[in-house]
């Protein structure tokens, strides 16, 4: 799957297998192995944390034993952060852009570095040389991610409307549109080959699981506003939700 942090996996199995609104969904032993989960302690003290911090909500147990839980708002809102492409699959956008400005010396290289990783899931894309936008809210995590840290002092954070400019030059030069298309039709044949072999069911939602994040990491999570509603990426999601029906039946 390409995700370590345990608490990432569990987020984003919950998101990936409800609907928009947000369904019960039963962790089985088949559906956390299909995530690179594991039903130990571990996980089990993970769900409990999580749930008590309100990123799940703890629905009891199924009949069988296993544990059922619902993602939150604020489990979504969570997730959403490393993988914005879902924000605005439930969130109507409110047409500010975010722009984001740092100049740290090279002399802090190393925190200029961690900073980057630490936004590179938000969404962000390269304006112009230490200048970054998006259009997701992602001001108040930029606060609290920098609040009192060294690296407050060299960064400046902008919310603005789209006034002047083609907008689709905008787009193809910050997030590489058309390349980003090429991505998806390739995924789109992978899962073909895929859904073609005679694996059963829970290997083949596997191993679609893991092309599609692989391809999720990099989406930056575009409005319909922007991208328009025809974008693959949105299509990719229905087939996705399709494929999901047609192996695990939900």
């Amino acid at each position: 799957m390409g995700i370590k942090e345990r608490r990432t996996k569990i987020l984003l199995a919950f998101l990936l297998l409800s609907d928009k609104d947000f369904t019960d969904v039963e962790l089985t032993a088949s559906i956390a192995s299909i995530f690179d989960l594991s039903l130990n302690k571990k996980t089990a003290s993970t769900l409990k944390k999580m749930s008590k911090e309100g990123f799940l909500t703890d629905k009891g147990l199924s009949d069988t034993g296993s544990p059922i839980y619902r993602l939150t708002d604020l489990g979504f809102d969570d997730v959403s952060l490393q993988f914005p492409f879902f924000r605005y699959q439930r969130h109507e956008w409110d047409n500010k852009w975010r722009i984001l400005s740092y100049e740290i010396p090279e002399k802090k290289r190393e925190l200029r570095d961690k900073l980057r990783r630490e936004v590179a899931g938000w969404g962000l894309g390269p304006w112009h040389r230490s200048f970054w936008i998006t259009p997701h809210p992602i001001i108040p995590s930029l606060q609290a991610l920098v609040s009192k840290k060294e690296e407050e002092q060299y960064i400046q954070a902008f919310e603005s409307s789209h006034v002047f400019g083609d907008r689709e030059i905008l787009i193809e030069k910050v997030w590489q549109k058309a390349k980003r298309e090429q991505t998806y039709k390739k995924v789109f044949k992978k899962w073909h080959d895929i859904l073609s072999t005679d694996q059963d069911k829970d290997k083949k939602f596997s191993a679609v699981i893991n092309e599609y994040i692989s391809v999720l990491r990099d989406d930056p999570g575009l409005p319909k506003e922007v991208m328009g509603d025809n974008w693959i990426g949105f299509e990719a999601f229905t087939l996705f939700k399709e494929i999901r029906k047609i192996l695990l039946g939900r």
